[in-house]
């Protein structure tokens, strides 16, 4: 049965749309009435209750009128959450000696927020949402509901995972992403894409075999297993819906605006000699990266690396620390450019924790107006019940223990033209062609790599660390990699990525650098060789990362 959470989004936006006629009426109606209170309204929820009290006392002091807290004493096991009109009411109170609420709008929105927040809160929860919620004015409290309603759809099935996170299971036409006025007259594929050719034959979502020689030429015998999504542990979407990431509240508010939840921040252009080198990437924002990137421009149809995952310390609020594929076409020095990304990511910002978690993002504009990250805008159309974009990664590696690895493939349908996500060999979703302009047709550039924000705290280099937070030099178990570079070509074909096309780039060596190498399947005594029974090498791969600030990096 749907829970009070499945449909609050939907019931506060009808709350909106027809409020406006019979404001001023109720305002003329309105007549001050004694204000009841009792003992009995004190309970474990007393902090939840207070936030929504001090927002109901903000929006009173906004409209010069006094509200009713229906509370008396009475019989029954406690006091209950709500009654149908909204108030806040203990048990054993007759309707009789109720008075007739007379409560701003704003007022009710937020209440019922707080309300169906704690359907699905913890107590802990409660104290967090309620204090965060009193400081908010009620008119946004409004706008980040309405919001909300956007991005969560009712949901078939909602799964607590032990992360916190709730999954949402939803169906496919009612999610978010057909909202975008280019996806109006947009149906969703329901062919399976033609899936690259050949390539090699990399194991999906294992451990790297650790049974091998490590570059430093001494032995390790620990084998790792697969890095997969933690709410798997607490079930499954039904088949014929497709998992979601549930937004909360608290997302919201610790963005910079509503307007600018889940985007990047605009970037900004440099001279075209240095663009020229790797585009997308210097941009002279704070950001800075360590990757390797096609050196020659020409026709690429999609790419494929296998990443290990780790869990970066992150030393400001507003950092985050991410390895992941870009796939690029368009004006690199202009506002044309077109990207589409996915990798894992550490941001506290977006997500509320330090966990690494599967993201993509995509623009049509150089990151103007166009694109966000996951599910938070419309476009990215999502067609799997098992991988949920923004769930977080787990198990993860370890300095010198187990290497937990992801796979990643971008390609371009051939025969419908849309750009298709395979994580771990799984399908999770597509890029609609209509989103974009140069890539409507052909990428001209693929990258790979680490990117990490410095903002300089304290006026010192930040201490936030890419990847595991080592550099290249300390290699297998160590560092951060990506191993088996390769690229689709019009044919529909994966190729490897040729040692000597592939360029890397860091822009301070001394915080963060990369080292690119070459693993033959004949020769993997150098590195070790290939996933978990996959029988191949490493190819065209490297290792990058390091910890940012450090004497050589102050």
């Amino acid at each position: 049965m749907p829970s009070l959470l499945d449909h609050s989004s939907e019931r506060i936006h009808y709350m909106m749309l027809h409020h406006t006629a019979d404001t001023k009426k109720r305002r003329r109606r309105r007549r001050k009435e004694p204000h009841c209170s009792s003992s009995s309204c004190s309970s474990s929820s007393s902090s939840w209750r207070s936030a929504a009290a001090a927002a109901a006392a903000q929006s009173q002091s906004q409209s010069q009128s006094q509200s009713q807290c229906c509370c008396s004493p009475g019989p029954g096991p406690g006091p209950l959450l709500a009654t149908s009109s909204l108030s806040y009411c203990c048990p054993g109170a007759s309707s009789a000696s109720r008075p007739a609420p007379a409560v701003h709008l704003n007022t009710l929105l937020v209440a019922l927020a707080l309300l169906l927040l704690l359907a699905s809160s913890s107590c802990n929860d409660l104290d967090r949402i309620g204090v965060a919620a009193a400081a908010v004015p009620p008119r946004k409290m409004a706008r980040i509901q309405r919001h909300l309603g956007r991005i969560n759809r009712p949901a078939a099935r909602s799964i607590q995972s032990a992360d916190g996170d709730i999954i949402d299971c939803v169906a496919p036409h009612k999610q978010h992403a057909l909202d975008h006025p280019l996806l109006k007259t947009h149906t969703i594929q329901a062919e399976p894409p033609q899936v690259p050719r050949g390539g090699r034959q990399a194991s999906y979502l294992t451990a790297a075999a650790a049974t091998a020689t490590k570059t430093n030429g001494s032995s390790s015998s620990s084998r790792g297993r697969k890095a997969w999504q933690t709410w798997h542990h607490g079930g499954h979407c039904p088949r014929g819906t497709v998992a979601f990431r549930r937004t909360s509240t608290e997302d919201v508010l610790r963005a910079r605006s509503i307007s600018l939840f889940g985007r990047k921040k605009k970037k900004k252009h440099v001279d075209g000699a240095r663009a020229a080198n790797a585009p997308d990437v210097i941009t002279g924002n704070g950001h800075e990266h360590a990757i390797a990137y096609t050196a020659a421009a020409g026709e690429v149809y999609g790419a494929k690396a296998t990443i290990n995952v780790w869990e970066p310390a992150i030393q400001e609020s507003n950092g985050f620390s991410l390895s992941q594929l870009w796939i690029l076409s368009g004006s690199f020095n202009g506002s044309d450019l077109n990207s589409i990304e996915a990798g894992w990511q550490v941001s506290p910002a977006l997500y509320g924790d330090s966990r690494p978690r599967l993201f993509t993002y995509w623009t049509s504009d150089a990151y103007e107006a166009t694109g966000c990250y996951n599910a938070l805008c419309p476009g990215f159309v999502q067609t799997s019940s098992r991988i949920a974009i923004g769930a977080s990664i787990s198990p993860v590696s370890s300095p010198g223990g187990p290497q937990y690895d992801m796979t990643l493939l971008i390609w371009k349908d051939p025969k419908l033209g849309n750009w298709w996500l395979s994580y771990g060999g799984q399908l999770v979703g597509y890029w609609p062609a209509e989103l974009f302009t140069h890539l409507s047709d052909h990428a001209t550039m693929v990258e790979w790599g680490g990117e990490v924000v410095n903002t300089r705290p304290d006026g010192v280099h930040t201490a936030t660390q890419m990847g595991s937070g080592r550099f290249a030099a300390e290699g297998f178990g160590r560092a951060s990699y990506f191993r088996n570079l390769e690229t689709v070509d019009a044919d529909n074909s994966l190729a490897e990525a040729p040692f000597d096309a592939i360029q890397t780039l860091a822009e301070d060596a001394a915080c963060y650098d990369i080292r690119k190498a070459y693993d033959d399947d004949d020769d993997d005594h150098h590195y070790p060789g290939g996933g978990a029974g996959s029988g191949s090498g490493w190819g065209t791969h490297f290792y990058y990362g390091g910890p940012g600030h450090n004497p050589a990096c102050p």
